[in-house]
């Protein structure tokens, strides 16, 4: 940036915005950037070589202990070392939920916020501790995260685009930047977790693509499921044309990883007191449940990757030490409610949306909890053979789920940083992202169907933002005159009855025996149907075998143009259909 300078040093008026992409997450945080020559986004390992950076700060003896290092201090210094507390940022005391941070530092109320008590200072003998808002943890947080990030690119990190929860409230949004900005990091742009890990997914897809024949965003529903250490997000999302709408989301605060480790506690607490029958309860003493529950955390992500993995934990209670195998199936087993309760919430997404599981088109899982095959299974098996899952077990070229949001915010950063801010914050206004969209789908009513009947040939899908342009061809088979008809169509679910196996062209007669008392196999499907023409147009003298190209336009009152034509012909028709009442229904990223 400061080539044009002719200096490798920024002068003072002109000082060097050096931007990357942060995911600031209530379990871990990452960092990224996308690298000058090949324009990819990177996440950036700290001192420690971790990629994924626990959010997590200990004081020993007025010494502050950040990530990984943080994380060991909760066995032997739990009431110094602060967990879990982004979800704190810009909410009252009241509104906090502490469960998160039983093992760690207990929230407290600070100036009708959330705050901790610590001792970050070397005083030890002086009773009194210090106590911190929550802004003033994410600050020293946020700030270890830039000095990261400044060591690895050797220049001074000075702006960050900053991922959230799509349910992240203006007051929380306004705390971190006041938090950030203290920490040296300018904001560039909030942007949501799902529409950054869709990003950092189609701009791998678009660099695999180079090279060969040149392609378009295709129009696709995708479902990005973000599961994380201590809460799960969901988010359905229509992409058309390379913009991003979304259309529902739903949220569990105590549904994620945290809840997995929890099912190995309790199996192994409890394998435990079957081999030391008069110890004490493990999960009943502070220290010995942290053990625990580290381990625990080990053994499921070693689970992921392995078909077994061991619980070794040195002197658990009273000196006793432990050690337990466990297998994947087991594992499968015990977590099965956990597993299904992950399921349920993406399937909740679907029905807010008001969508049917046939429309979507992909699932993008995100977050640590995603590296589980046990979850991307159980999708693969709730929906139907054409929805894509993209998850490190279902997909080789999967991006790792842990950073797929850090990659976003990235490419972001790239894209925008040499924006001043007052243009950034234009295009970022609700005028701006608030968008009019469609919300039944457009297209040609084509003669030709089964039976002979009219079909609908969607070609503007549902949800997409306007102003939008689509163009078809239409072949005429015998010539003459042609009466092209648009429409208003929607979508149907079919359910139909499934064959049974046949031998030799008949039934197998035992099967149709053993199975007289089971439920009959159905078969769904999506069927597009007319609801209402909304223009046609007239085409004398076609020539046999000649082509029709038909072109619409929605503008962003909503008004239809329509434009017909025959290929190579000359003249043609075109008319303007007026806007109905415009209806907001998305927000456009």
């Amino acid at each position: 940036m400061s080539a044009e300078q002719g200096s490798p040093e920024p002068t003072q008026d002109q000082p060097e915005r050096v931007a990357i992409g942060i995911s600031f997450g209530n379990s871990n945080s990452s960092i990224a950037y996308t690298t000058a020559i090949e324009g990819k986004a990177e996440v950036i390992a700290n001192e420690e070589g971790d990629r994924q950076i626990p959010s997590t700060l200990s004081y020993v003896n007025g010494e502050e202990f950040s990530g990984t290092q943080a994380k060991a201090q909760i066995v032997r210094n739990p009431r110094d070392t602060i967990t879990s507390f982004r979800d704190f940022l810009g909410k009252t005391f009241e509104q906090i939920d502490p469960s998160p941070c039983h093992a760690s530092a207990h929230p407290v109320s600070v100036n009708g916020g959330a705050g901790f008590v610590v001792q970050d200072h070397t005083e030890v003998k002086q009773p009194e501790k210090s106590t911190l808002s929550v802004s003033e943890v994410t600050t020293r947080h946020l700030r270890r995260l830039k000095q990261s990030a400044t060591d690895y690119l050797g220049k001074n990190v000075t702006a960050a685009v900053v991922t959230v929860p799509s349910d992240f409230s203006d007051e929380q949004k306004t705390a971190l930047s006041a938090s950030a900005q203290k920490a040296g990091i300018e904001v560039l742009q909030f942007i949501p977790e799902p529409i950054a890990a869709l990003l950092a997914h189609d701009a791998k897809a678009q660099i695999a693509a180079e090279g060969g024949p040149a392609s378009e965003h295709q129009d696709k529903i995708v479902l990005v499921a973000d599961f994380g250490g201590t809460r799960s997000d969901v988010a359905v999302v229509a992409s058309r044309g390379g913009m991003y709408t979304t259309l529902a989301t739903s949220h569990d605060y105590r549904l994620g990883g945290s809840s997995l480790d929890k099912v190995l506690v309790e199996y192994a607490a409890k394998e435990f007191l079957k081999k030391h029958k008069t110890a004490k309860d493990p999960r009943e003493t502070e220290r010995s449940l942290s053990k625990l529950t580290l381990d625990a955390e080990s053994v499921k992500k070693a689970l992921s990757i392995g078909g077994s993995a061991s619980f070794s934990v040195e002197s658990l209670i009273d000196g006793l030490d432990f050690n337990l195998t466990v297998n994947r199936t087991r594992y499968e087993l015990l977590s099965n409610k956990i597993f299904m309760a992950f399921t349920r919430l993406v399937e909740s997404a679907v029905q807010k949306a008001d969508l049917d599981i046939l429309d979507i088109d992909t699932i993008l899982l995100s977050g640590g909890t995603s590296h589980t095959p046990k979850i991307a299974s159980n999708l693969q098996s709730h929906f139907p053979e054409s929805t894509i899952i993209i998850s490190p077990s279902t997909s080789s070229s999967a991006i790792n789920p842990s950073e797929l949001s850090a990659r976003g915010a990235a490419i972001q950063a790239s894209l925008i940083s040499e924006f001043e801010k007052e243009q950034i914050e234009e295009s970022t206004e609700a005028v701006v992202t608030v968008t009019p969209h469609l919300h039944n789908a457009i297209g040609l009513v084509v003669a030709g169907g089964a039976a002979g009947k009219e079909e609908f040939s969607v070609l503007v899908e549902p949800e997409t933002p306007v102003p939008v342009r689509r163009t078809a061809q239409l072949t005429v088979k015998d010539g003459g005159d042609v009466i092209i008809k648009l429409a208003e169509g929607g979508r149907s679910i079919v359910v139909s009855a499934a064959e049974k196996a046949t031998t030799n062209g008949a039934a197998d007669s035992d099967d149709e025996d053993d199975d007289s008392d089971d439920e009959p196999e159905e078969n769904r499907s999506k069927v597009w149907a007319t609801q209402k023409v909304i223009a046609e147009a007239g085409l004398r003298g076609v020539k046999k075998g000649g082509k029709i190209e038909v072109q619409v336009n929605v503008a962003a009152d909503l008004s239809l143009t329509m434009v017909c034509r025959e290929v190579g012909g000359k003249g043609g028709v075109r008319g303007v259909v007026q806007a109905a009442r415009v209806e907001l229904n998305g927000n456009a990223a």
